[in-house]
């Protein structure tokens, strides 16, 4: 189903929006309240909230790369790679909605952290951290979230097409 630019523009929007919406509240709690703890256990410590500021980008990847070259990497690469996929998503008339939304979900979380980049001197707002018995998540935020369920929804959207085809050719097949 294809739907007109102006259909996924306001699409695009909405989705940031929400992701960029909650990101941005969420990280101004956790740096105004998580600022005075070292950390704080919910749910029996299967979540924790503690504050972190990541010069890196997920699990702290590049965070040792001097401050210019991260800055030209994680802000000015960012920012172009999150135009182009803008570009692309106004423009790919055929781009199923599953795929669609996948896309928006990684676009609207990588705004999200580009704009704490931005309002905070290349750092990134983390603060959230999973156990479940001895595996332990590195710190993420609500961006990084809608990332990752974005490149999940993409990976299911691609398996439903690759299922899709593959029930088509046996039919045709038999």
């Amino acid at each position: 189903m294809t739907c007109s630019r102006t259909f996924r523009l306001l699409a695009v929007f909405i989705v940031l929006a929400f992701t960029a919406g909650c990101d941005q509240a969420t990280k101004h709690l956790a740096r105004t309240e998580l600022a005075h703890f070292n950390a704080a256990s919910l749910s029996g410590g299967f979540i924790e909230l503690g504050l972190a500021e990541n010069p890196g980008a997920f699990l702290s990847l590049g965070a040792s790369l001097p401050e210019p070259a991260r800055g030209a990497l994680l802000t000015a690469g960012i920012a172009v790679g999150l135009t182009a996929l803008l570009i692309y998503l106004l423009r790919a008339t055929t781009l199923r909605w599953l795929s669609f939304f996948g896309f928006v979900q990684i676009w609207a979380g990588g705004i999200s952290n580009l704009i704490d980049r931005f309002a905070h001197h290349g750092l990134v707002t983390d603060f959230i951290l999973l156990r479940v018995g001895a595996f332990r998540t590195g710190v993420f935020n609500v961006a990084d979230l809608g990332i990752v369920t974005g490149a999940i929804i993409l990976v299911a959207s691609f398996n439903m097409r690759l299922s899709r085809s593959e029930v088509r050719s046996k039919s045709e097949g038999e």
